[in-house]
């Protein structure tokens, strides 16, 4: 499994916004037949930072979603609604392990 964890910090005047074009985006991710799951997190300390946690099934599946359209859209979306660069962090799965995810 390819685990990423992205970390965004946005614009306190465009959170609604990001927060409208990340879910789109995240819709048509979980479509992808490589996408295992797409999720979208919101702090509840302080709404201006959210963390995507993507899980693919492979590497090659998460450079599949970077080539999408809808990727790109949102990619072209936020990128002035972020207070600063998107941060990923990869992570291994413990449990499940790789072989167990549905």
């Amino acid at each position: 499994m390819h685990i990423v964890h992205v970390h965004v910090h946005v614009k306190p005047e465009h959170v609604a916004a990001f927060r409208d074009a990340t879910t789109t985006n995240a819709r048509s991710s979980v479509q992808e037949p490589g996408c295992a799951r797409f999720d979208v997190v919101q702090s509840a300390d302080d709404p201006t930072w959210f963390v995507l946690v993507e899980i693919y099934r492979g590497e090659a599946d998460a450079a599949a979603h970077k080539e999408t359209a809808h990727y790109k859209q949102w990619r072209d979306t936020v990128a002035d609604m972020m207070a600063a660069p998107r941060k990923g962090q990869r992570y291994h799965a413990v449990f499940p392990a790789d072989g167990d995810w549905k």
